[in-house]
């Protein structure tokens, strides 16, 4: 297992200012969303040569520490930090769970429970145990703040984006659907009960020392379509993706959307309305990363290696697959990655194919 980072330099400024079009970038600038635990654990132990160091309250700034330094050395120019237990929005939901038969697998899988939802009535919405941010414990956002590598920055995000908490951990898809036509003023309640937790996160955390943004994600769309109406969506979430955008611009910051699916009919909304400095989450099968940056020049665009070709194909023709879409979309407003997270069913040698042929790029192909 190789991978040529030995002495990473990163720069979260220069980043954002490609992402800005403030300048072009010198080289090519690495993005992820999320990296399963099973993928890092690899990498830390076979890579790094370093014994991993599993998450307890015990071990907490050792592990916090490690995180860091696998971003830094994977040649990332920040963190994204969302946390886990106290120290993030916790949304008490309905889950299945089922056989992981990932390639490096954790044993179940969780599946969100699509149908009813916890909150179907007003007594129930009363009674739910709403987050409160009064008691996040944000020492580790403050440990990770105190404790980058110069030139880096965290990019923080509190949870599930808005829609996704209230269609699949409070009031279910199904259970969002009838309550529209049953119980619309719910509906609205429960959308900015938790908007308003969220934004409360974000104001709290916004000013620490080597926040570069937010990177939220918030998946509204599926192969075809937004899951509902576009028009419900611009009513009762994007004013909150517009909030969040706003506390973050309000510091000189970044707001970066990650949202799965076909959201064509709502991306206009999110450059002119919402005003996020990047997109992320791209499907080939939908509108290719390089496509996407033809038809809207005026944003930035996150990753874009397609998830199934990451986990079906060869090295080789992969590694062709990843220079193609840097021909297309480099030099540009564009951080390669992939078109949504480095998932355990991703073989690792796949993953650090396609940050090498990034460094490839950055020294002349």
């Amino acid at each position: 297992m190789k991978y040529a980072t030995e002495n990473p330099e990163p720069d979260f400024k220069t980043l954002e200012n490609v992402l800005k079009k403030r300048e072009k970038p010198k080289k090519v600038h690495f993005v992820e969303l999320l990296m399963d635990e099973e993928i890092r654990k690899i990498i830390v132990e076979d890579l790094f040569g370093k014994k991993w160091i599993s998450y307890s309250k015990e071990n907490e700034k050792p592990y916090l520490l490690q995180d860091v330094d696998f971003w830094y050395r994977m040649g990332y120019d920040y963190i994204r930090f969302v946390g886990g237990g106290k120290v993030t929005l916790s949304w008490r939901r309905n889950v299945r769970e089922t056989k992981d038969t990932a390639v490096v697998s954790r044993g179940e899988r969780i599946w969100v429970e699509e149908g009813a939802g916890i909150i179907s009535s007003w007594e129930n919405f009363e009674k739910y145990p709403w987050p409160d941010v009064k008691k996040i414990d944000y020492s580790p956002y403050k440990f990770i703040s105190e404790n980058l590598p110069d030139g880096m920055k965290m990019m923080v995000c509190p949870s599930d984006g808005v829609f996704e908490v209230v269609s699949e951990s409070l009031l279910g898809l199904e259970g969002l659907s009838y309550l529209l036509v049953d119980e619309p003023g719910l509906v609205k309640e429960v959308f900015n009960k938790v908007g308003e937790t969220m934004l409360s996160f974000y104001e709290n955390v916004v000013e620490l020392d080597n926040v570069g943004g937010f990177f939220q994600g918030d998946d509204m769309g599926y192969k075809t379509s937004t899951i509902v109406k576009p028009d419900i969506l611009r009513e009762l979430v994007l004013p909150w993706h517009k909030k969040f955008a706003e506390a973050a611009h309000k510091h000189n910051k970044m707001y970066w959307l990650h949202c799965c699916g076909n959201v064509s009919t709502l991306m206009d909304d999110f450059i002119n309305d919402v005003k996020i400095d990047a997109f992320h989450s791209f499907q080939d099968v939908i509108i290719p990363v390089g496509e996407f940056m033809k038809k809207y020049p005026q944003i930035a665009a996150l990753g874009g290696i397609d998830v199934n070709s990451l986990g079906i194909m060869k090295e080789k023709e992969l590694r062709k697959y990843v220079q193609k879409t840097l021909d297309q979309c480099m030099p540009g407003r564009y951080a390669l990655g992939s078109g949504n997270s480095i998932a355990n069913y991703i073989p690792v040698e796949n993953y650090l194919a396609m940050l090498d042929e990034g460094l490839k790029w950055e020294n002349g192909g």
